[in-house]
C-alpha cells in the first residue's frame, strides 16, 4: 500500500510540475503582451496628443476667419 501511496504522490507531483510549467509560460506570454499593449498605448497617446493639436490650430484658424468675416459684415454695415 505505501508503494501505491508514493505513486500516487509522484503522479500529482508531475502534475503539479507540469501545471506549473504551463503557467510559467502563460505568463511568459502575459508579459510581453502587457509590454506590447503598454508600447500601443504609448503610440495612441502621442497620436491622440498630435491630433488635439492640429485640431486646436483648427479652431484657431477657423475662429480667426470668422473674426475676419465679421469685421467685413460689420464695415458694410
Amino acid at each position: 500500500m505505501t508503494f501505491e501511496l508514493l505513486e500516487k504522490l509522484e503522479s500529482k507531483i508531475n502534475q503539479a510540475v507540469e501545471t506549473i510549467a504551463l503557467l510559467q509560460m502563460e505568463i511568459e506570454e502575459l508579459k510581453e503582451d502587457k509590454v506590447n499593449l503598454s508600447e500601443k498605448t504609448e503610440q495612441l497617446q502621442s497620436e491622440n496628443n498630435r491630433l488635439t493639436d492640429e485640431h486646436q490650430q483648427w479652431q484657431s484658424r477657423l475662429s480667426s476667419l470668422v473674426g475676419k468675416i465679421e469685421q467685413v459684415e460689420n464695415s458694410v454695415d
